[in-house]
């Protein structure tokens, strides 16, 4: 449980998720937390799945994992360390009253923040008072939504970027476009080829009629990149998409 700030560091290198900046932002803001190594880093992380099968009748079912980022990398994503705190049944998604189903997890993380624990901690040999953080919410974007709070449609869909984000309305959809993006052609990559920063609006535009959909194999692209192809007037294209 210690691991966090007994692991060997390496310059340039996020072994642990404590050398990342976000957790040390943490620890400056609250140096009394910080400072007792055994008290607790934590990760939420909840969506809904249909346990009977998507070909059975709808139903929504909602398990809230909580994840202990004291460990290692290898050791907090195993199954034994990780602890389902509670599951929200169906039919439906709880949507916005999610948060009256995660009201005694609230209460207790609240606790556990506040005032502490009483815990034995068996390697030394003694009692302690143990607090816990909630560090990060893993979630997709409308499970992020409904635990947050805030509406992820409109203008101010970005909690942290608000008015000052970049959003513009498609002309024909009338639907908000949010990113812009590196277009490559795989077709023609070499080490030296420019890339063109296009939007991904005025690529749709200047083709006619496009359909959109992934293409699996496309040269040797990295696991973590886009791939679309566009299709217009017979003649398809492949592009590279870096969002």
């Amino acid at each position: 449980m210690t691991r966090h700030q007994s692991h060997h560091v390496i310059d340039g290198v996020m072994v642990h998720p404590s050398d990342g900046e976000a957790w040390k932002h943490f620890n400056s803001v609250h140096p009394h937390f910080s400072a007792e190594s055994r008290n607790v880093h934590l990760e939420l992380c909840t969506d809904g799945f249909n346990p009977f099968g998507s070909f059975v009748a709808p139903y929504s079912c909602w398990p809230v994992i909580l994840t202990v980022y004291n460990l290692s990398p290898g050791m907090c994503m195993r199954s034994k360390f990780i602890f389902l705190s509670m599951v929200i049944p169906g039919p439906s998604s709880p949507r916005r009253n999610i948060h009256v189903c995660l009201r005694p997890l609230i209460d207790e993380l609240t606790q556990l923040w506040s005032s502490g624990a009483l815990t034995y901690d068996i390697s030394r040999k003694q009692n302690f008072v143990v607090r816990a953080a909630l560090m990060w919410t893993i979630n997709d974007f409308p499970a992020y939504g409904m635990v947050s709070g805030w509406s992820t449609h409109g203008n101010l869909a970005c909690l942290y970027y608000m008015e000052n984000n970049k959003a513009f309305t498609l002309t024909n959809g009338v639907k908000l476009f949010f990113f812009t993006v590196i277009v490559v052609s795989c077709h023609r990559i070499t080490g030296t080829e420019r890339t063109k920063r296009i939007s991904l609006l005025a690529e749709l535009k200047r083709m006619l009629h496009p359909r959109v959909f992934l293409v699996k194999n496309c040269m040797m692209l990295c696991q973590s990149t886009v791939t679309l192809c566009l299709v217009s007037n017979q003649v398809s294209i492949s592009f590279l998409v870096l969002v």
